[in-house]
Order: C-alpha cells, then structure tokens, then sequence
C-alpha cells in the first residue's frame, strides 16, 4: 500500500475499532436476551425451552471458538474478521424471520457460529499490534465493548421494541450495525507490517517487542511456527487457562442470557427494572479496564507479567462470591448492587485471562489458544445453561445463584497454581511471565 502521513499511537486506534466490534457483538446477542420477556409470552416459553435457544447459540459459539482461532491463524485477523462479522450480521437480521422455538434455535446457533471469532480475533489482533506492558490496557478495552454493548442493549432494544410495536424490526435493526461496522474495518484495519500510516517509531517499538516475545517462546528450529494442539494440551499454562475461562465465563453469560428473567422471577417488570438491568454491564466496564490497567501499571512499575496478572485473578476470584448473598436480599437496590461488584471483579478477573494467551504464546499461536479458551468456556455455559434451565423452571434462581457465587474460587485456585513459569518456559515453548 503506498505510504501516507503516519498517525501518532495508531495501535489505539486499533483497539478502538475493535471495541466497537465487540460493542455490536454484544447488542446482536444481548437482542434476545432483552425481549425474552415478551417472547416468552407470545409463544408460551418455560425456562426450559428459553434454556434450548441459549443452549444452541452456545453450542455453535463453543465449538467455533476453537475452528475460529485457527482459521484466523491461517488466513489472518483481516480476512477472517470481515468473514465472520458480515455472517453473523446477516444471521443477526434473518432472524427477524422467526417462527417459533425452533427456528430461533436455528437462527442463533448460526449465530453462535459467526460470533465465535470475535475474542480470538480481536485477542490477535492484540498480540500484533501493542507490547506486552499495554496489552492489558487494549484487552480491557476491547473486552468492555461487551459491557457497553450489553447495557446499550437494554436503551436500544426496547426503545426499538415499543417504537416499532414489535419485536421483528428490532433484530433487523441490530444486524445492520456490524455491517456498518465492516464498511470502517475493511477501509481503516491493515496489519502491523502492512498499514500505510504506521510511524516508524510506533513499528520499531513493535519489532522490539515481538523480537523479545521471540527469543521467549521459540525453540530451536520451531520459529514462526503454530503449536500444535497436543504440544499446547500437555502445556499446564494452557490448563490454567482453560480452567479459568471454563469457570467464570458461565457466571457472566448467566448475567447476560438470564439477568431480564431473573428480574421478573423476582417480581420487577422489564421496563420497571431498566435502571437497574444496565448497572451490573457498566460495573463490568469499570471491571474490565481495572483488571486491564492495575496489571498493566504493575508490570511498569517493575512487576512480573504473572504476579500482576495472578493479584487480578485473586480480587476477581473472591469478588464473585457475592453473588451468594443475592440469595438473601430483597430490594432492588441491594440486589443490584450485589450483581455490580461480582460483575466488576468478574470483567477484572476476565481481562487478564483474555490476555493470558497473548502474554504466554508466540503470536502464530494466540488465535488457536484463545479459540480454546472460548471452546472451554462455551462448554462451562453449557452445562451451566442446561443447569439454570431446569433448576430455575423447578426450584429457583437461588441454587444457581450460589453455585455461581463459588465456581470462580476454583478458577482463581487453577490460574494460581497452573499458570507459571515452568520447564516448558527454558524449553522456549511459552513465553516467561
């Protein structure tokens, strides 16, 4: 591409883009999740048949994470991104076509499908484009898109919902965004090597960078090539990982898939409870760029990668667990409050493992790690899905709730013990933290 004027800190506007990406990746999802409500009572939906249109969205998301991760390995985070958006944003409108439960079930297990490539993609895009004292900072800010994007949701759906007197325009109107979206990223997003306003400072400072990751993570001989995935399952770092995002992304999507019902089973309407429906997202938010930030901070003030990241999976292990106490209020107030601070110890805890595949991978290999990662954690949502449906249809949310409350103590047990330097780190096969 010919050269043009460079711009200062172009790797921001990077994660700008990709920010927004995840924003309208979240409201797209976060589309059904607020009208389920009224879907619910036009079709007569229980919990159960809620739970199989959930489940089947994150059935094609845990296994597309995975064929994602390493297809954008293969074909690079441009290419594969633009595939997968216009897909999913196409899906995200036909489903506006709907007729009962099983084409929904239809409509967003394609949906899932699309959806999968957004985190090993934008997670790439990240080990591309900033060092390793940043990456914490861009992971945060592209991982909040779906804090934003969820509490955006909640205006723009129902804004949408009662302007329209109906729930068909809405997700039209939604799968237009990511359309709009592609338009910017196929004009504005090049690699690294590749972008025509890249200053030459902001790419000598990349070369430094990724040469150091470099020298970290190659063996003799093994340079520049992707691990494969029986070198990366024997890895314990790998482990940790996976264990962390299996165990504490099944909180967060039991927020996002179930927290409208959860409100209504509690005795609050929908419209009602707004306000307090968009304060867990925007604690995550806050969460995202503290996990994010604190460990960035750390790492310049002279940290190791893996204490400052380990502090976060510490304060996001032991913040959850007051979802226990939802069990025990009553107000709204309190209630909500409760779900705030889990939600932002949470997105803290989330970020840094978010990173974790690119502070401890070499970049051939980020998008086939955090595919994993998002494998592992659609399987936890899964059976935590399958769970909340049968248990909140017969009993309550109560057990739910304090199961959730205790899951991420586990996650922050295997993150501590498993993600360290090791014999695989003098190997050269991980990068040391």
């Amino acid at each position: 591409m010919t050269r043009k004027r460079p711009w200062r800190h172009l790797r921001w506007y990077i994660g700008a883009l990709l920010f927004l990406s995840t924003v309208i990746n979240y409201i797209d999802r976060q589309t059904l999740s607020v009208l389920s409500p009224f879907l619910k009572a036009d079709y007569h939906w229980s919990n159960v048949d809620y739970m199989w249109i959930i489940i089947s969205f994150r059935v094609a998301y845990s296994i597309g994470q995975t064929v994602a991760g390493r297809f954008l390995d293969r074909v690079g985070t441009r290419t594969g991104l633009s595939i997968t958006v216009a897909g999913y944003s196409l899906v995200a409108m036909a489903t506006s076509m709907a007729v009962g439960l099983k084409s929904f079930c239809g409509f967003r297990f394609l949906l899932g499908a699309g959806e999968a490539a957004n985190w090993p993609g934008a997670t790439k895009a990240v080990s591309e484009w900033f060092p390793r004292r940043e990456s914490g900072w861009a992971v945060a800010l592209f991982d909040s898109g779906s804090s934003v994007g969820g509490a955006l949701a909640g205006f723009i759906v129902l804004a949408s919902y009662h302007s329209f007197g109906g729930w068909r325009p809405v997700f039209i109107l939604t799968g237009t965004l990511g359309l709009l979206w592609l338009v910017v990223f196929r004009v504005f997003y090049r690699s690294p090597a590749e972008h025509p306003r890249m200053s030459d400072e902001e790419r000598a400072m990349l070369e430094a960078d990724h040469a150091e990751g470099t020298a970290d993570a190659a063996t003799a001989g093994d340079a520049g090539q992707r691990l494969s995935y029986r070198t990366l399952l024997r890895l314990p770092q790998t482990w940790g990982f996976l264990i962390g995002r299996g165990l504490t992304d099944p909180v967060w999507f039991f927020i996002t898939d179930w927290f409208p019902i959860f409100l209504v089973s509690r005795g609050y309407k929908i419209d009602e409870a707004l306000v307090g429906y968009w304060v867990p997202f925007i604690a995550a938010d806050l969460g995202n760029f503290f996990g994010g930030g604190v460990s960035s901070s750390l790492i310049r003030r002279g940290w190791t990668v893996g204490r400052a990241r380990r502090l976060m999976a510490v304060i996001g292990g032991l913040g959850m667990t007051l979802l226990v106490a939802v069990v025990f209020v009553k107000s709204l107030f309190l209630l909500v409050a409760c779900f705030a601070v889990s939600t932002f110890t949470y997105a803290a805890f989330a970020t840094v493992l978010i990173n974790m595949p690119a502070d401890l991978f070499p970049s051939h290999s980020v998008g086939s790690v955090a595919g994993m990662g998002g494998s592992a954690a659609g399987i936890g949502t899964i059976v935590a899905t399958l769970l909340t449906g049968y248990i909140s249809e017969r009993y309550s949310f109560q057990p739910i709730l304090a199961g959730a409350g205790t899951v991420a103590l586990v996650a922050m047990v295997a993150v501590l013990t498993l993600v360290r330097n090791n014999a695989a780190t003098d190997q050269g096969l991980v990068r040391r933290i």
